[in-house]
């Protein structure tokens, strides 16, 4: 056998890098951009306004891609609509919630709205509940208070 057969592995220096030990903890600065985008930066920046004027002008011309791009950044898409329900009991307190919730599981059982509008008009009732409960705890307290004789 050789000798470097018999020889036992080199122990790694003490600096180096532990098992689940990250080499940098802190990670990238917050708000650091690459050099290739900060290259490409520097070379719009001076050419912003003719860029500009070029792109309105190959849209106007009936460039599609150009015109959608355009478009897309003047009017983006919306990403929520209004939700239109119809019987929806007023809320005057507390006990009228369960009514609001039963109503719209209701509704998206029916299919009359969609589970994640459902799921969005359920968390407006749920901020809603905890208004009134925060009202109802002021309320109580301040009477608790005024029974006490301590003021508020």
């Amino acid at each position: 056998m050789s000798d470097k057969a018999l020889k036992p592995a080199r122990k790694p220096p003490a600096t180096a890098w532990k098992p689940g030990q990250s080499g940098n903890p802190k990670g990238r600065a917050q708000g650091s951009r690459n050099r290739a985008t900060l290259a490409a930066q520097a070379l719009i920046d001076g050419q912003a306004d003719a860029l500009m004027a070029k792109a309105l002008e190959m849209a106007l011309a009936g460039d599609a891609p150009v015109l959608k791009a355009m478009l897309d950044r003047l009017c983006p898409p919306r990403k929520d609509s209004p939700v239109t329900l119809a019987g929806l009991p007023k809320i005057e307190g507390a006990a009228d919630l369960p009514k609001v919730t039963s109503t719209i599981l209701e509704a998206v059982a029916r299919g009359d709205i969609t589970p994640s509008e459902g799921q969005a008009l359920t968390g407006l009732v749920e901020g809603h509940r905890k208004a009134l409960e925060a009202a109802d705890f002021e309320k109580r307290l301040s009477t608790l208070e005024g029974q006490m004789g301590g003021t508020r």
